[in-house]
């Protein structure tokens, strides 16, 4: 009974959550977003770059500097207003595509937005959080983050699986269509069981919630609202605005659990990407209620298979 008390015990389970299954689940997800990817995916940013440019700056620029201002705004703790910049650090996950899809946008758009981000922040996590942590926490509260060590493990998570389901589709082509809706569902089980621990794993979430509720929805509102605002000024067609504005509102929260609580082993950094996730299917939601209805695209029109 020692050994199962001992397995059962909340370190044990802790430990689990953070060095096996954020991990694995993150992998799963990530390699059932390469399923759905060709090297053509990467390609259409140089052949029609305005689209993919525009999707890139606000999730690469302009998300963390609605984040900054938005925990300064708030006056949001130390811990909580580096868990908001980890959210806007991370870039859109599968979960991005599929809303994108049952809103009617533009499905290729969305998957190469999210394929070329997710390799891009590897290497702009660990700044961002860097300078999150030196700015909000200060020298004496701020957690370790080594540059290289972090870029290494990121990419094992994040790039070498997304790799391996491009290889999969490439050279298993037959396999990788009868994989690719069991893998979905195991992404999206995956994503809610995520959530589930993070929040039973939280004894005050209520309260955690009154602190940074706020400015997670004004995140999840204010970058969706830019997204599809920086679209239209730029007149690019209400498809690419869609998916232009989902790919800026809905992040990849696992990720950011898996680095709150795998890397810098904080619980309370992560209150935000919990809360940010939990209301950004309701935001998602809302999305395709609005513009899901809509016919959909002709069929001369290329759209990417759906993730």
């Amino acid at each position: 009974m020692g050994l199962i008390d001992n397995l059962l015990s909340p370190n044990a389970m802790d430990d689990f959550l953070k060095t096996v299954f954020l991990p694995l689940a993150l992998m799963v997800i990530m390699f059932g977003m390469g399923m759905t990817l060709t090297p053509a995916d990467f390609k259409r940013v140089i052949f029609a770059p305005r689209a993919k440019f525009t999707g890139l700056a606000n999730q690469l620029l302009l998300l963390p500097l609605v984040a900054f201002a938005l925990a300064r705004l708030f006056r949001l703790p130390g811990e909580l207003a580096v868990g908001l910049m980890l959210v806007a650090a991370c870039p859109g996950g599968p979960t991005s595509n599929v809303i994108s899809h049952l809103a009617r946008g533009d499905t290729a758009l969305s998957v190469t937005l999210t394929a070329i981000s997710s390799v891009i922040t590897v290497f702009t996590i660990p700044l961002i959080m860097d300078l999150s942590m030196g700015h909000f926490m200060g020298a004496g509260e701020a957690i370790a983050l080594p540059f290289g060590k972090t870029v290494v493990q990121l990419m094992m998570v994040t790039v070498l699986p997304i790799g391996g389901g491009m290889l999969m589709r490439r050279y298993r082509t037959a396999l990788s269509r009868r994989l690719s809706r069991p893998v979905n569902i195991a992404s999206v089980v995956f994503l809610a069981l995520v959530i589930l621990l993070a929040v039973l794993k939280e004894e005050d979430l209520a309260g955690q919630f009154a602190e940074a509720g706020l400015a997670a929805l004004a995140l999840n509102a204010l970058t969706l609202a830019l997204g599809f605002g920086t679209a239209a000024l730029l007149r690019l067609p209400l498809r690419q605005r869609v998916t232009i504005s989902i790919e800026g509102g809905i992040q990849n929260g696992t990720l950011a659990l898996a680095i709150a609580l795998g890397i810098l082993d904080s619980a309370r950094i992560a209150v935000p990407a919990v809360v940010y996730s939990l209301l950004m299917f309701g935001s998602g939601g809302l999305m395709i209620l609005a513009f899901g209805r809509r016919p959909p695209a002709p069929a001369a029109e290329p759209v990417a298979e759906p993730v």
